[in-house]
């Protein structure tokens, strides 16, 4: 068997112990202020992104500030979406910053490279990475046979199950969580290949669970933070 190395996209959550029953109904709506500023941010992320498309093609190198900002938009996202609509795992509200917050039961990283191949960067986010957005099409719905037919995605599907489940039980069912938290892991491997900020190759492998099956001495920081 050919060993698992340490991913640079570092994807994490824990499961609240004691999840309220009916408060994943109204989290959409309580996440709006989360929207707006999202908003506005993955415009930006726009932006810092082709502007780092340049800097790789040029130099061979992220610039490290640009580098922080596109993380902690990518870190923000997965904790509104952890939140609201992705696992719905915690009852937490999300902090309104690009910063790491260790206390926060959803932490995202990404870890810097020093080097970037200039020519990965023509080819990657488009031709190498197709076959990738089809996987993540599928998780996430949209991808379909034909115009007239739109499929649900993975992850609404078996996270509206989830929390139905909970509505009943009291309890979150752990193998969906599991199952999610792979899922949404890979999506964000994917995403962050599509954003130029590795060159690693995002896996076909699904690492289920809360925690990274290969994880490192400490979590990756990149200094990011308003």
């Amino acid at each position: 068997m050919i060993p698992r190395t340490a991913s640079p996209v570092r994807v994490e959550a824990f499961l609240d112990p004691r999840l309220s029953r009916w408060m994943w109904l109204v989290k959409w709506f309580i996440a709006i202020p989360h929207y707006i500023v999202l908003f506005f941010l993955w415009i930006a992320f726009v932006f810092v992104t082709i502007v780092a498309f340049f800097a790789i093609l040029f130099t061979g190198r992220y610039p490290r500030s640009l580098f922080d900002f596109s993380v902690g938009v990518l870190r923000w996202n997965w904790r509104v979406a952890y939140y609201a609509h992705t696992a719905l795992g915690t009852d937490q509200y999300p902090p309104f910053t690009l910063a790491d917050v260790p206390s926060y039961p959803a932490r995202f990283d990404v870890a810097y490279p020093e080097r970037l191949s200039r020519g990965l960067v023509l080819v990657k986010w488009w031709l190498l990475a197709i076959p990738q957005y089809i996987v993540v099409g599928i998780f996430f719905g949209g991808w379909g046979w034909n115009d007239n037919w739109r499929g649900v995605g993975l992850i609404p599907f078996l996270s509206l199950v989830a929390v139905v489940v909970l509505l009943f039980t009291a309890r979150y069912p752990m193998h969906l969580f599991d199952l999610l938290l792979g899922l949404a892991r890979w999506a964000a491997r994917v995403a962050a290949y599509a954003a130029l900020m590795t060159d690693e190759y995002p896996p076909f492998r699904l690492d289920m669970g809360g925690q990274e099956s290969t994880p490192l001495t400490k979590f990756p920081t990149t200094g990011s933070g308003v």
